[in-house]
């Protein structure tokens, strides 16, 4: 890989694994809900925010001249054309409730923080509760420790395990509820893991058959959708847009075109 991505991908992961200790500490300490935001459920934590601290710190230390788009914090512009996408916590409520599926998750990007534009080129994804670290680069594939992760092929519908998510808001929720019972029949099951992450990684690791999920913010699926990608899956949305809050779907090519346009005739794409 360029060293430059080399060098990217070196600081993400150093960073998320520095962020991921602290958040495994904290967890062990308690947790409370510090506030919430779009609704009651949608909660953050003072860990959320410890987190955000101190990879925002740690990256502009490193290298001051880059943007900075997270979920707990305000945006920094860049002058060097890279921003990175930070999800402190991805999976909140799982680590409130002691759930071992939540993560740090950490990208880079370059141009503007935009998913529909940006050029993903490194990323890191750390589960905190059970120590595994994902990590992608442009290019360079994606891996869990140090192992190299594909997606298998052949895959037929029928058979896939395919992850989602639901919105907080509870009439969307209901909406999506609908969406999955119709899909169910037509899968070997559904699982919803509760972190967006953790589901695009356990796509490339093979836990996973596919994923789809709307509604999803750019620190969701910045990291887990670029280690997904370069383990051979298409992360994308609908008719060839691009993954972003509309709808992101991952799969093996093959297992995505039969998925697609069945997404497309339940509807579950957000406008």
């Amino acid at each position: 890989m360029p060293e430059a991505i080399g060098e990217l991908l070196h600081l993400a992961r150093t960073i998320a694994c520095e962020a991921g200790e602290l958040v495994r500490l904290r967890r062990e300490q308690g947790v409370e809900v510090a506030a919430t935001k779009t609704a009651p459920e949608d909660i953050v934590t003072a860990a959320d925010r410890e987190s955000e601290d101190l990879i925002r710190e740690r990256i502009a230390t490193a290298r001051p001249g880059d943007g900075f788009f997270g979920e707990e914090s305000d945006a920094t512009a860049s002058s060097s054309g890279l921003t990175w996408i930070v999800d402190p916590i991805d999976g909140t409520v799982n680590y409130l409730y002691g759930i071992p599926a939540y993560a740090v998750s950490i990208a880079v990007v370059e141009g503007e923080p935009d998913p529909n534009t940006w050029r993903a080129l490194a990323s890191a994804v750390v589960n905190p509760a059970s120590g595994e670290v994902y990590s992608a680069s442009a290019g360079g594939g994606a891996y869990l420790g140090d192992t190299r992760l594909r997606v298998a092929t052949g895959k037929q519908l029928s058979l896939a395990l395919v992850g989602t998510g639901f919105s907080y808001d509870s009439r969307r929720r209901g909406l999506q509820a609908e969406a999955v019972s119709r899909l169910i029949p037509q899968v070997r099951d559904i699982r919803r893991i509760g972190s967006a992450a953790l589901d695009l990684c356990g796509v490339a690791a093979g836990r996973l058959d596919a994923y789809y999920e709307k509604g999803l913010k750019p620190w969701d699926h910045a990291g887990g959708a670029l280690i997904a990608a370069e383990a051979g899956a298409k992360v994308a949305g609908l008719h060839g847009a691009a993954a972003s809050r509309a709808l992101t779907i991952a799969a093996e090519p093959g297992l995505f075109a039969q998925l697609e346009p069945i997404l497309d005739e339940l509807g579950v794409v957000d406008r």
